[in-house]
């Protein structure tokens, strides 16, 4: 365990806690994302999983899902709402950290622009933090007037975006692409609802798909173009993948 620093100041003052400081100041750690409605969550199971798997690969212990549920249902009570924007954070010794912010709209996302960068995540099986180059890439986007970046290989191989997975519509099955990513809780309850299949997924394979879009904890949204390859929004398809969504049941934060 690395000895956190003597003292640490914030703005002036000093830190109430430096060794609790130390350890969420560096940036080694994972997370999660999710919307609690009615003090309920679409794919809660999913996420305690994934919370498990990685708290075990990171940190070489298990994480409880009974105790991240006792951890979100305090935090909700605390802040006084039923229905929000939850995250669950874990840290070195499995320190976890949960906020609740307000909820994100419900209801279809708005159509989006990407722009496709050349860059793919590191440990991309982990929603981890420290997520500098991803942040980077997608400030950069929102700059040029897209909303989202497209993380891509050298060669063009597709991955995901920046803060999203994305999927393509070839007619007859929704098309994840199968170059490494964070498989995304919206990802895993569609792609278990719906026909989808993974395979690669490159730049130069964009003009032959009929329709794309993009997931994830807040939205599901359709695509509008790709840099210079645009698509047609597909309402028949956006309406089928948001009734799938709609219909996964909801499971309850407090057992």
């Amino acid at each position: 365990m690395t000895t956190p620093p003597e003292h640490i100041e914030i703005d002036g003052a000093p830190a109430a806690d430096p060794a609790l400081l130390a350890t969420l100041m560096n940036g080694f750690g994972h997370f999660t994302a999710m919307q609690v409605r009615d003090g309920r969550v679409r794919g809660l199971g999913a996420h305690l999983t994934r919370l498990d798997r990685s708290t075990r690969e990171l940190f070489d212990r298990e994480l409880p899902g009974g105790r991240v549920r006792e951890l979100i249902a305090s935090a909700l009570a605390a802040a006084g709402r039923r229905d929000a924007s939850v995250r669950v954070y874990v840290y070195g010794g499995a320190r976890v950290a949960v906020t609740v912010a307000l909820p994100a709209p419900d209801g279809p996302g708005a159509p989006q622009r990407l722009t496709a960068v050349d860059y793919w995540r590191p440990a991309a099986h982990i929603k981890h933090l420290g997520g500098f180059g991803q942040a980077y890439h997608r400030a950069e986007a929102l700059r040029a007037g897209y909303d989202e970046a497209l993380l891509t290989s050298p060669l063009g191989e597709i991955s995901e975006g920046a803060i999203s997975n994305i999927a393509f519509w070839d007619g007859t099955s929704l098309v994840w692409p199968s170059a490494p990513c964070l498989e995304g809780i919206t990802m895993t309850l569609l792609s278990g609802a719906l026909e989808s299949v993974r395979r690669p997924v490159t730049r130069a394979d964009l003009p032959g798909y009929r329709a794309a879009l993009v997931t994830n904890a807040r939205v599901i949204a359709p695509v509008t173009a790709i840099d210079g390859t645009g698509f047609a929004v597909d309402e028949e398809l956006m309406a089928r993948v948001r009734a799938a969504y709609d219909a996964v049941e909801a499971e309850a934060v407090a057992g």
